[in-house]
């Protein structure tokens, strides 16, 4: 069941054995999803997920107690087996609706996969989480479902009333996935009610739905933004619910970042607490690509492949003047991914300015020399910058600023493409006697406005045909996403979890700087420690000499003992 761990021990189950009577056995785990039968020797086997009763130590937990599954939602679904190998699953309907009904999949019958070898995914398959490993640990670490259509189906087609919601900010590739969720249940499953919620989280509750079909959605992937709307906020969980329970949807597709999974995880729990026959997918979206788990999100290389039209336009103008300078801001709120990528790509930026790595502008390797030295021996630079670099930087040379956020809880950034130019067009004069020409790029919603390239259309598709699989055979409260290659089903609370960020330590970092010859400003740690030490060292001299001059003036003032 969903909500406890499975230790790897025994389960308790049922099944004929070779003598042809049903008895009630104990089950050995003899890989993440399978137990062999220990009862009689009989080499019957048993799918955990069909198991009615699991055991921890002394303690027997009946798999249909509901009432359980709400009161531990927040433990992972998990199962350890041998060679140190656990597999993290995701809720199932069953979980709290033992007795639904199975009923076999249309796809057997679709001439579009009569080619196909095996038709559906092995409920034994799963996906290995970290696949470098040494000889010792082979087979060990986390692996999570793999994701793909399944033989047995727990939704009839003319049964299935499906929706679509888009949160957050926009991405290229947002339309691919509604066109491939409303094609694939439509021609795949034969679904015909599929709805649209309009202008994200609050449409459940605020606006009409919009009626979606092949013919609605057949060109849209052609096109920037989302055809439904987003917004940010404006997540109600219970009034999200009773909106889903009244219009009879029982499949949730849900198109986000973290926050909008976050809230996906509110509304999956408050429907089993209601013990409602609906689930909840997750297809997750972020053009920083800083969702953890998963290999990338969809959009990221459209964003890379557009940020190079930008790059490309301030090298131009900088190699076409004298002390030419480049800027160009990239979106990365806290994960410098797009800024590292598309630098790598162009190979004419000289500076890549990141949020994992805090840079400082005056001193021995600050960013004012390796502008100057950059000036000096090529005549102009390129500088790349993500839009959450610096901050720490801004806020000292502004002073205590109110942190605000937006409507999603992220937190409003200063602009560190417009102070960095200013910085430098103030520095250069004054201290070289030299000024540059400095052009400011800022291409940050352009960037995410186009429609996706062909590479992010496939990706979409996939992503949206997993979420399908995954709903039709019972699966809930997971998102989707490539793992190693590897399209699997993720639950909501791994995927968001933690973010991602560039690592600093990893080859492809040094390869940025092999290929910028930039300095890796990790002396800015030590210029920060010089700094406190010498505010340190003048707060105890003022201190000193405070003291002494109260002495003084004591001294002057004092009056005779005996006047």
């Amino acid at each position: 069941m969903a909500t406890y761990q499975f230790l790897g021990t025994v389960a308790l189950g049922s099944h004929v054995h070779g003598h042809g009577h049903a008895q009630n056995s104990v089950f050995l785990a003899s890989s993440p999803l399978r137990a062999d039968c220990l009862g009689c020797g009989c080499g019957g086997r048993l799918s955990l997920k069909d198991a009615t009763k699991f055991r921890f130590g002394n303690r027997v937990i009946e798999k249909r107690d509901r009432g359980m599954v709400v009161a531990d939602l927040q433990n992972p679904k998990t199962v350890k087996g041998g060679c140190g190998s656990v597999f993290e699953d995701v809720p199932h309907l069953t979980d709290w609706l033992p007795d639904l009904p199975i009923f076999g999949n249309p796809l057997k019958f679709n001439p579009a996969y009569s080619a196909v070898k095996q038709y559906f995914v092995d409920d034994d398959d799963v996906v290995a989480k970290d696949i470098v490993v040494t000889m010792e640990n082979a087979g060990a670490g986390l692996h999570f479902r793999r994701a793909g259509p399944r033989d047995k189906i727990y939704f009839r087609s003319e049964e299935v009333k499906a929706c679509i919601v888009t949160c957050g900010g926009l991405c290229p590739g947002l339309n691919t996935v509604i066109r491939e969720i409303v094609s694939g249940l439509w021609y795949q499953y034969g679904v015909r009610e599929i709805y649209g919620i309009d202008g994200g989280y609050r449409g459940f509750y605020a606006r009409n739905t919009i009626a979606l079909n092949p013919k609605v959605v057949s060109d849209i992937h052609k096109k920037g933004g989302t055809i439904l709307g987003t917004s940010r906020g404006g997540h109600d969980t219970m009034r999200i619910v009773d909106s889903i329970e009244n219009r009879g949807i029982n499949q949730v597709y849900i198109i986000g970042g973290d926050g909008t999974h976050k809230g996906a995880k509110a509304i999956h729990e408050e429907i089993i607490k209601r013990g409602l026959k609906v689930v909840v997918a997750g297809i997750p979206k972020t053009i920083d690509n800083d969702i953890d788990i998963i290999d990338k999100s969809f959009g990221f290389d459209t964003a890379v492949e557009e940020a190079q039209r930008a790059i490309n336009a301030a090298h131009v103008e900088a190699e076409s003047t004298h002390n030419g300078v480049g800027v160009v801001k990239l979106m990365g709120r806290y994960s410098g991914y797009i800024a590292m990528y598309a630098t790598l790509a162009s190979r004419d930026v000289d500076c890549c300015l990141i949020p994992e790595v805090p840079f400082f502008l005056e001193g021995e390797d600050g960013l004012y020399e390796f502008v100057y030295r950059r000036l000096r021996d090529n005549g102009h630079m390129v500088l790349v910058v993500a839009e959450g670099s610096g901050q720490e930087l801004i806020a000292e040379s502004l002073g205590p600023l109110d942190k605000l956020s937006d409507a999603s809880g992220n937190r409003l950034l200063l602009d560190v493409g417009l102070w960095l130019c200013q910085k430098l067009k103030e520095h250069f004069p004054k201290v070289y006697n030299d000024p540059i020409t400095l052009k400011y790029i800022d291409p940050t919603y352009m960037i995410r406005a186009v429609p996706s390239i062909a590479s992010d259309n496939v990706y979409c598709t996939l992503l949206a045909h997993s979420a399908i699989h995954g709903a039709m055979a019972g699966f809930c409260g997971f998102t989707v996403g490539p793992v190693n290659n590897r399209h699997c089903y993720i639950p909501i609370s791994r995927a968001v979890e933690k973010q991602r960020h560039v690592n600093t330590s990893d080859r492809m970092w040094a390869r940025l700087l092999s290929s910028t010859h930039q300095p890796n400003f990790l002396r800015y740690k030590t210029v920060l420690k010089e700094k406190r030490d010498h505010q340190l060292k003048n707060a105890k001299v003022d201190d000193v000499k405070l003291d002494q001059n109260l002495s003084g003036l004591t001294a002057s003032h004092s009056l005779p003992i005996d006047s």
